[in-house]
């Protein structure tokens, strides 16, 4: 080996062995919304893991969809001096005395895959995918494969005034404007679960002649969209044929239905915003370094035709 090569090599291991050192020095709270659906839990699971990997301290705390509890466990990260803060944030108001508290104390934040409405000041920066963008690519695969027909659609939100809810909607709206064939005839949350997504689509399978006006059911996340699945199928309808269904996250169980036919499109939302958020934060406790204020994951499109047995299988063991 040359000199030249050892250098290289040994600095290559100096600089490992300093962000390692870094890392394992840092306490991080992580104010998580809860579990409500198979996505939430995957990022639960992917943030513990890239935390060990790296020697992070994680502090864990579950809010069960209640945002007074996030505001307890932030408040108690702050009392404990940890060295930064996860948030995703269950809604998208009422964050500012709260993190406003977290800045006094020189405590950086990071907002995980949703935004709040509040100055960009409170945080150091949001990693999330472009929600807008999202919706758009939902609705645009919905355009695209149904055409000049006439479309009927359905809609279950998520969680009323967070903002994937508020984006998605958004972004699907966009890319149906300008179509008059196509229309959403009846929209209401589902609260992002499963068991909440069935019920509301049992509903709007009864006002709508037992679903045979329908042409489409899109759903802010691929939980409400199992659930809704199931309500199809009770129903006595096809889903994925007599109902066309497309939603978002891509979790396992969403590519299970892909390969049995009864589902046909879902946008990717990666579960892993902990290791961008790790990177920043160990930049910025090593030198300083200020990252951008957002940064965006990528939003793929999946239908049956990229292999969904094979995806099912990549996905299964991340925590969904």
């Amino acid at each position: 080996m040359t000199i030249l090569k050892r250098l290289a090599l040994a600095a290559g291991i100096a600089t490992a062995l300093s962000s390692s050192a870094l890392a394992a020095d840092m306490t991080v709270g992580f104010s998580q919304i809860g579990s409500e659906s198979g996505w939430r839990a995957a990022e639960t699971s992917v943030t513990k893991q890239e935390a060990e990997k790296r020697g992070v301290n994680l502090k864990f705390a579950d809010a069960q969809q209640k945002q007074e509890n996030q505001i307890k466990a932030i408040r108690g990260f702050i009392a404990q001096g940890v060295d930064a803060i996860l948030v995703a944030p269950v809604v998208a108001t009422g964050w500012e005395s709260v993190l406003g508290e977290a800045k006094e104390a020189n405590i950086p934040v990071v907002l995980l895959d949703r935004g709040i409405d509040g100055p960009e000041d409170l945080y150091l920066t949001s990693v999330a995918s472009d929600q807008v963008k999202e919706g758009r690519v939902a609705g645009e695969w919905l355009v695209k494969t149904v055409g000049d027909k006439p479309c009927n659609i359905v809609e279950l939100q998520g969680t009323v005034g967070s903002t994937p809810a508020i984006n998605r909607k958004k972004g699907f709206e966009e890319a149906i404007a300008g179509h008059a064939n196509f229309k959403i005839i009846r929209s209401q949350t589902g609260d992002f679960t499963r068991s909440k997504g069935k019920e509301v689509m049992e509903g709007f399978l009864k006002a709508e002649n037992g679903g045979k006006d329908l042409c489409a059911m899109y759903a802010h996340n691929d939980d409400m969209a199992v659930g809704g699945i199931q309500a199809i199928k009770d129903a006595g309808l096809k889903p994925g044929k007599d109902i066309l269904v497309v939603s978002i996250d891509a979790v396992p169980d969403i590519f299970k239905a892909m390969e049995a036919g009864e589902a046909n499109a879902t946008v990717e939302l990666t579960p892993n915003m902990a290791g961008p958020a790790f990177d920043v934060l160990e930049a910025f406790k090593k030198d300083g370094t200020v990252p951008p204020k957002f940064i965006i994951t990528e939003s793929k499109l999946y239908t049956p035709a990229d292999d969904p047995k094979g995806e099912y299988e990549r996905r299964k063991g991340l925590g969904y």
